[in-house]
């Protein structure tokens, strides 16, 4: 026999051992977190050499061993006895016989933290301890973090990248559960109307929060909390992230810088102001003149050190950003005293005793006037009537003289006087009419 079929042989030879003979194996998780109060599960199979297989009846039990191998010393829990006698208080879920040993522990503290090796024990021979591995149980006082990630258009981005307005957002937070009766839950902060989407796996709970981004959103921030009820106490973690939101200029809005009257000669300025996501780059002012846009200019502030009145208008402003731009128009309404008051008669002509005449006062005024008549009456000024027309239905002799109109508003009074000269009729004849302007 040469060298070459020696090796063959020998290779089929452990091959067959691999598929007629099993050893002794199983299969656990390297470490389990478990929440200080909950509960536990440790997935768990084994497998067990074939000479044992008539010893795995339903009457084998499973021994968890703590920190050690040694039956006396190192047994913490027995599927055969009570777990309320136990170290550890549970119970074996799988069916050993089907060689699932899948364990559940309730009630863990921080003492119950360790390494931990599996036993079977059937009828016959078959008494194994797994020394080779084992599970280690960390017991901790607080839930793990959830992490919230920022998906922009489907794309995961970073949380400090800035999003446009009108795309497309989910946040979705995803946090790992452990064991605990009632399930843990998941909750979004700061979500007014948003719908969430839940989903949820063996070791996983997933909550998408979908939405269209707008400017109310930015350096809005969202929290997602894991809860745990347990029997005595609430325990959460949570993760947030701050949405960060670019947007063209809103709320644009151009003012006067007192919010009382502009008076005519006073020093006025003009703002204007946006919200914009970045900042408004710049302001431009315009000025609408006899129907055209002047321009003015460019800054978020316009101030006359002496105002006038051929500064009255509506002036406008533009904010703009690399993503768009928006108006805002105010009104420059100055205010002034009464200016060109003036007294006047009614008619061209002769004022004839006996016919119908009205005084009228005119005057340029913001706001307007109230207009006040006088007369002077022998040396005496006789008050008269309110109003900007006085009116006498039939004049009289009596009525010639002097009348005075005042124009007043919170800013000042303007005097105007007006002459009633009255002209009278002396019949000589039939057919002839003398008429005389009596002196004044």
């Amino acid at each position: 026999m040469d060298i070459w079929t020696a090796e063959k042989i020998i290779l089929l030879g452990f091959l067959l051992k691999g598929v007629c003979c099993r050893d002794f194996s199983i299969t656990l998780p390297q470490s389990i977190q478990a929440l200080n109060g909950s509960c536990v599960i440790i997935k768990c199979r084994f497998e067990i050499q074939k000479q044992y297989d008539k010893d795995l009846t339903e009457r084998a039990t499973g021994l968890w061993l703590k920190d050690g191998t040694d039956l006396n010393n190192n047994l913490v829990f027995n599927s055969g006895t009570s777990s309320q006698k136990s170290f550890m208080k549970g119970k074996i879920t799988g069916k050993l016989k089907d060689k699932d040993c899948t364990t559940v522990f309730h009630d863990l503290r921080s003492i119950h933290s360790g390494k931990y090796h599996f036993r079977i024990e059937g009828e016959g021979g078959l008494k194994w301890t797994f020394s080779k591995t084992s599970v280690s149980i960390h017991v901790i006082d607080s839930p793990p973090k959830p992490t919230v990630q920022l998906y922009v258009e489907q794309k995961e981005v970073q949380d400090q990248e800035e999003v446009l307005e009108g795309r497309s957002v989910s946040l979705r937070c995803s946090a790992e559960t452990l064991c605990s009766s009632p399930p843990p839950t998941l909750t979004w902060s700061s979500t007014p109307r948003i719908p969430l989407s839940e989903s949820s796996r063996l070791e996983e709970l997933i909550s998408d929060l979908n939405f269209t981004a707008t400017h109310r959103q930015h350096r809005v921030t969202f929290t997602c909390t894991i809860t745990y009820q347990l029997q005595d106490e609430t325990k959460t973690a949570q993760d947030s992230i701050t949405l960060h939101v670019q947007y063209a200029p809103k709320n644009t809005s151009a003012s006067v810088n007192t919010s009382s009257s502009v008076l005519e000669g006073s020093s006025v300025t003009l703002t204007c102001s946006s919200d914009a996501n970045p900042a408004v780059l710049n302001y431009t002012g315009a000025r609408e003149s006899e129907g055209q846009m002047e321009q003015l200019q460019t800054g978020y502030t316009f101030t006359f050190d002496r105002i006038d009145l051929k500064h009255r208008g509506w002036y406008h402003c533009t904010a703009q950003n690399q993503h768009g731009t928006q108006n805002s128009s105010v009104m420059l309404n100055i205010q002034y005293a009464p200016k060109n008051t003036s007294a006047s008669v009614n008619t061209s002509s002769s004022v004839l005793e006996g016919s119908s005449v009205t005084l009228t006062c005119s005057s340029d005024a913001n706001p307007a006037v109230n207009y006040t008549w006088s007369r002077e009456s022998e040396g005496q000024m006789e008050q008269l009537q309110t109003g900007d027309n006085l009116t006498f239905d039939r004049i009289d002799l009596k009525h010639r003289g002097w009348y005075y109109c005042t124009a007043q508003n919170q800013h000042g009074t303007k005097n105007s006087s007006v002459m009633l000269n009255i002209q009278c009729e002396y019949y000589i004849t039939d057919n002839f009419t003398l008429s005389h302007s009596l002196p004044t």
